[in-house]
């Protein structure tokens, strides 16, 4: 038989162990996001850099549009990074993830997918033949219509996330 102070002092010695793996662990997830807002910002830096690169240095005879629509395509992407590495940073200094940050990314990432369908159309048009265009331009309706759709939906949650009754929020520090 074994005596009653047995089982507490296995439990006391498991204890410690479970608090300090909890803390490892912890530590782990925060260099988790470390690493991954440090991956956010090359993306940014380099998509940025090479974005412009490739503007500048295009050959004289293609068109200035479709280079700038390209370049206002990538420099978007580099918004939605910018915004995700935001968040990245608050998350670490608040320990709060906020939808916000999430709901104005998709925002742009709609915004953005509408200037490429534009863009997209314009060239599609030229190169396929007449029979197909109709089609074409259906789906190119259905991708706008579901953009502006998905637009509207995320405005009005956040409308809704910033009216709601203001609650206390962490200081940034």
């Amino acid at each position: 038989m074994r005596s009653p102070s047995v089982p507490e002092a296995d439990e006391k010695f498991h204890r410690p162990s479970l608090r300090w793996w909890l803390g490892f662990m912890d530590q782990l997830d925060r260099l988790g996001y470390v690493a991954a807002g440090f991956s956010l910002l090359a993306l940014c830096l380099i998509i940025f850099v090479h974005a412009w690169y490739i503007f500048l240095a295009r050959p004289v005879q293609l068109a200035l549009l479709p280079a700038a629509l390209k370049l206002l395509n990538d420099l978007l992407l580099v918004i939605i990074l910018l915004e995700l590495f935001r968040t990245v940073v608050r998350f670490l200094q608040t320990e709060v993830l906020e939808l916000e940050p999430y709901l104005s990314v998709g925002i742009i990432a709609c915004t953005r997918r509408l200037l490429t369908a534009s863009a997209e159309l314009s060239y599609q048009l030229e190169a396929v033949a007449k029979e197909t265009r109709h089609e074409l331009f259906q789906q190119y309706l259905m991708d706008v219509g579901l953009n502006v759709v998905v637009i509207i939906i995320l405005i009005g949650g956040l409308y809704l996330l910033r009216s709601r009754p203001s609650t206390e929020r962490p200081a940034l520090s």
